[in-house]
C-alpha cells in the first residue's frame, strides 16, 4: 500500500507536532501547516527523522484562501489527501472583561474558523473521490467552559456544534467520507508558555497533566476508526463531560471557586514573555518551543482510559473477569458464613 497522504495544521509545535510525528513514524507523508517558521522546521526534521515525509508549508489558517492554496499544494506534491487533522489554535488567558473585540475575534478566527477553512478545503477533495477521513481536536472545554478561557472555550463549543452537523450531512448522504472528534484532557504543550496571558501569576494547565504525545495516540487512533463520533481521551476528560451532563450548574459554582487558581502557578508572570496572538512566537528568528510545555516533571505519558477505550474486548472481557472473581468471592463469604 502506498503511504498515507496526512496534512496536521497547527503541526510547529504541542499536539500537532507529536501527531505530525506519529504519523511520520508509520511511514506516512506528512503535510506540516502551521504559522511558524522555525518550529515548522524543528517539526520537519522530527517527521523525518522518524521516517516518514514532511512538506511544510507556513500559512495562516485564519485565511482561507491560505488553506485552500496548501490544500491544492499538498495533492500536488504529495497525492491525495487522505486525513485532515485540525490542531491549529490561539487563545487569551485572561478574565473576558478584559479581552478586546479584536483579540476575541482573532482567536475565534484562528481556533474555530480555522477547523472550518480546513474542514472546507479537505472536503472539496474527499468528496469527489468519496473516501477520506477529518479528524476534530476538541477538548473537554467543547461541552464545559472554564473561567478565563471565555474566547477558547467558545470556539471549541463552536467546533463540536460544527462538527456534530456536518457528520449529520454526511450521514445523510451515505458518505465514505468520515468526520470524527477528539475531546482532550489538560496537555503539557508549549501554549501555557506562548499564549496572551493577563494573569498575574504563570498560566498552568488543570492537572492531570498529560503529554502531548498521549493526544497524538488518540488522534491517530480516531483517524484509523472514524466511524464514531468521538472519542475522550484521559480519566479526567471523562469525568468532567459527565460531571457536566449530570450537575452543569453545580460544575459552574465549583470552576467559579477554583477555576482562577488552578490555572496559575505559584510564580508570577513574566513580562516579557511571548505572545503568539497576532504573531508566530516560533516564527522566523524565534525559538522552536518542540512539543512539550514545562510542566515534564508534573505530566504522564500514559492514560489507562485511553488504552481501555482503544480495547474495548480486552476492556469488557477484564470487567467480566473482575465482576466473576467478585461474585465468586461473595459465593464463598456466603458459604463460610452458613458453616
Amino acid at each position: 500500500m502506498s503511504p498515507q497522504v496526512v496534512v496536521v495544521t497547527g503541526a510547529s509545535a504541542g499536539v500537532g507536532r507529536a501527531t505530525a510525528k506519529t504519523f511520520g513514524a508509520r511511514g506516512a507523508k506528512v503535510a506540516l501547516l502551521a504559522r511558524g517558521e522555525t518550529g515548522l522546521a524543528g517539526a520537519t526534521r522530527e517527521v523525518r527523522e522518524a521516517g516518514g515525509q514532511a512538506l511544510p508549508i507556513p500559512l495562516d489558517v485564519a485565511d482561507a484562501e491560505q488553506v485552500e492554496a496548501a490544500a491544492a499544494r499538498v495533492e500536488d506534491e504529495l497525492g491525495p489527501i487522505d486525513v485532515w487533522v485540525n490542531v491549529a489554535f490561539t487563545s487569551v488567558f485572561a478574565p473576558f472583561h478584559q479581552i478586546g473585540a479584536e483579540e476575541f475575534r482573532r482567536v475565534t478566527e484562528v481556533s474555530y474558523l480555522g477547523y472550518v477553512y480546513g474542514t472546507m478545503a479537505a472536503l472539496r477533495r474527499m468528496r469527489t473521490r468519496d473516501a477520506g477521513t477529518i479528524v476534530q481536536v476538541g477538548s473537554a472545554l467543547a461541552y464545559r467552559g472554564i473561567p478565563l478561557q471565555s474566547a477558547y472555550c467558545g470556539a471549541k463549543h463552536a467546533i463540536q456544534g460544527f462538527h456534530e452537523s456536518l457528520r449529520c450531512e454526511l450521514l445523510h448522504e451515505r458518505s465514505n467520507v468520515h468526520v470524527t472528534m477528539v475531546q482532550l484532557p489538560a496537555v503539557n504543550t508549549p501554549q501555557f508558555t506562548w499564549v496572551l496571558s493577563r494573569l498575574p501569576r504563570r498560566a498552568q494547565p488543570v492537572p492531570p497533566i498529560y503529554q502531548p504525545e498521549v493526544a497524538a495516540r488518540g488522534v491517530v487512533y480516531a483517524a484509523d476508526h472514524p466511524r464514531r463520533r468521538e472519542y475522550w481521551v484521559g480519566g479526567s476528560t471523562v469525568a468532567t463531560l459527565m460531571a457536566n451532563a449530570v450537575a452543569p450548574g453545580v460544575l459552574d459554582r465549583y470552576l467559579g471557586r477554583t477555576g482562577y487558581s488552578s490555572q496559575q502557578t505559584d510564580q508570577p508572570s513574566d513580562p516579557d514573555r511571548p505572545a503568539n496572538l497576532w504573531e508566530p512566537a516560533d516564527g522566523p528568528g524565534g525559538q522552536d518551543f518542540g512539543a512539550h510545555g514545562p510542566f515534564d516533571p508534573r505530566a504522564t505519558g500514559q492514560s489507562v482510559q485511553q488504552w481501555a477505550s482503544h480495547h474495548p474486548r480486552l476492556s469488557a472481557a477484564a470487567a467480566g473477569g473482575g465482576l466473576a472473581g467478585l461474585a465468586g468471592l461473595a459465593a464463598l463469604a456466603a458459604k463460610v458464613v452458613r458453616r
